[in-house]
């Protein structure tokens, strides 16, 4: 079956920089467009970052702009999300996804797949 396993979460300061990675099995990697989303205590799970599954366009939440990088490695079959700049209104559970759709507009229910999630925390 499909499986999304995400890690590299953890508590680092503000300022600082963590790496996500999400290891995907159980699917032809190259035809999905990966995702990445995030849930805060409290709120709903929001969209962070996309990359597309031909080209590799990629695109960012505003609040993520400039301080995070979306990435796949198709050989590996695993995404990642580069995470520099920390604040510690980044704090949440960080989940990766997978569409089968090209360009999903970011709406939870256009991703097919979901990992459990890797917590990230944030200090002031």
């Amino acid at each position: 079956q499909v499986q999304l396993v995400e890690f590299g979460g953890g508590l680092v300061q503000a300022g600082g920089s963590l790496r996500l990675s999400c290891a995907a099995s159980g699917l032809t990697f190259s035809r999905y467009t990966m995702g990445w989303f995030r849930q805060a205590p409290g709120n709903e799970r929001e969209f962070v970052a996309v990359i597309s599954r031909n080209v590799g366009r990629t695109n960012y939440a505003d609040s993520v702009k400039g301080r995070f990088t979306i990435s796949t490695d198709n050989a590996k079959n695993m995404a990642y999300l580069q995470m520099n700049s920390l604040k510690p209104e980044d704090t949440a559970v960080y989940y990766c996804a997978a569409a089968s759709e090209d360009w999903p507009s970011g709406e939870t229910d256009e991703y097919d797949y979901w990992g459990q999630g890797t917590q990230v925390t944030v200090s002031s």
